[in-house]
């Protein structure tokens, strides 16, 4: 089968809908607004939907990694947009070193857990 595939786009969900709204604008994705349930967030034409929708198990279990050309970089930028502080349950770590690279990790408001990664050149 040969795909011809230009994006994949995970629907997420939220705990507190505007909360997140904000919270991926604070991160830099450029909302555009579907419905009053619904937003597609972008960053150079990688992005999600955001849905007005909270099912804990779902929630919980969400995982999204972006791969990022500087890991360090990002981290030192998402590091200085304060979003722990600004976010009572967004959770930010340290960078991982491991055997196919590195990444960190950021918990959105809801608790989604995104990877933010950079894989090793050889």
């Amino acid at each position: 089968m040969e795909h011809k595939s230009k994006s994949i786009r995970p629907f997420i969900g939220a705990k507190n809908y505007e909360l997140s709204l904000n919270f991926y604008r604070d991160l830099g994705f450029q909302e555009s607004i579907l419905s009053s349930d619904m937003s597609y967030f972008d960053t150079d034409g990688l992005g999600f939907y955001l849905q007005n929708a909270y099912v804990k198990d779902w929630i919980d279990n969400t995982m999204v990694f972006m791969e990022v050309a500087n890991v360090k970089q990002f981290w030192t930028e998402l590091f200085k947009l304060k979003l722990t502080s600004k976010y009572d349950t967004v959770r930010l770590s340290p960078i991982l070193e491991l055997e196919w690279g590195k990444e960190c990790f950021l918990h959105d408001p809801s608790g989604i857990l995104w990877h933010f990664g950079e894989f090793n050149t050889k």
